[in-house]
């Protein structure tokens, strides 16, 4: 991407997190939480580990490590996510810190962290291989990087049900900035390039199986449209005609994926790994 196009996207992107930080954790909290614990046993986690939580969020995966006794700071460039992180969890731990920070441009020393690790945050950057540069700059020899996406569609079923819908009663070419596709990283091909482009070694890509459970479809069309960025934006942009339609089309979708407890949608993650040789 073009400079100017990667700063349009990077400030969409932190705009409108500073807009759904406070919509997250009730909207998508239940379902991305389920990749902290395989994210922290793929960098190998343990007391006295010192990890960087890259767009940390609401701090999910920061007070997880914090908890095994890591040494972690929290990063996100959102400083509504970071504040919402520290009412959250920085009470809990004195060796968590929490700070506004950008993936792309890290401002830590060289070899100074043994672990990074980044939730969902791959697919908000608008320089994503800069950011996995600078994991690799600031890991310290025999570190190890990781990181999640969401799976393609149709496997991640919430996506697939709502861009079913646009596609189908509204229109999917929206003036929206220009970045990187969405699923990039969710091909293991194409981390496995990037990764080691930037130097990395020991490269593995895995499924981490995540059901996403909701009340109805009015559940996920009201997340995705105030809890993400991207999706919300596609969303927004649609005329209140189609917009009604792509809400009951979603609602109708979604009903098939109804058990006896509610709405059950397979949401699977893809965790890529890999190490800084020695």
């Amino acid at each position: 991407m073009e400079n100017e196009h990667a700063s349009a996207f990077h400030n969409f992107e932190r705009d409108g997190w500073q807009k759904a930080a406070s919509q997250y954790d009730a909207g998508f909290g239940g379902v991305t939480s389920q990749a902290v614990a395989p994210l922290l046993k793929a960098v190998g986690a343990t007391r006295g580990l010192r990890l960087l939580d890259v767009a940390c969020g609401p701090g999910y995966v920061a007070a997880a490590a914090a908890r095994l006794g890591c040494s972690v700071v929290g990063l996100d460039f959102s400083s509504a996510m970071v504040e919402i992180a520290g009412k959250m969890f920085s009470a809990e731990n004195t060796d968590l810190e929490f700070r506004v920070g950008d993936a792309e441009r890290l401002t830590m020393p060289n070899d100074s962290f043994d672990a990074v690790v980044m939730n969902f945050g791959m697919l908000h950057l608008a320089l994503p291989d800069s950011a996995i540069s600078e994991a690799f700059r600031i890991l310290r020899p025999g570190g190890r990087y990781a990181f999640t996406v969401w799976d393609f569609p149709p496997r991640t079923a919430g996506f697939e049900i709502v861009l079913d819908a646009v596609r189908s009663h509204g229109n999917m070419n929206v003036p929206l900035p220009e970045g990187p596709p969405f699923f990039r990283f969710s091909d293991s091909a194409e981390c496995a390039r990037s990764l080691t482009a930037a130097g990395f070694e020991n490269i593995e890509s895995v499924v981490v199986p995540q059901i996403w459970k909701l009340k109805d479809g009015s559940e996920l069309f009201s997340t995705m449209r105030r809890a993400a960025v991207r999706t919300a934006a596609l969303l927004n942009m649609q005329t209140s005609e189609a917009l009604g339609k792509i809400e009951n089309a979603i609602a109708a979708a979604t009903e098939s994926f109804r058990k006896p407890s509610g709405i059950e949608l397979p949401m699977p993650a893809i965790l890529t790994s890999a190490k800084k040789g020695v």
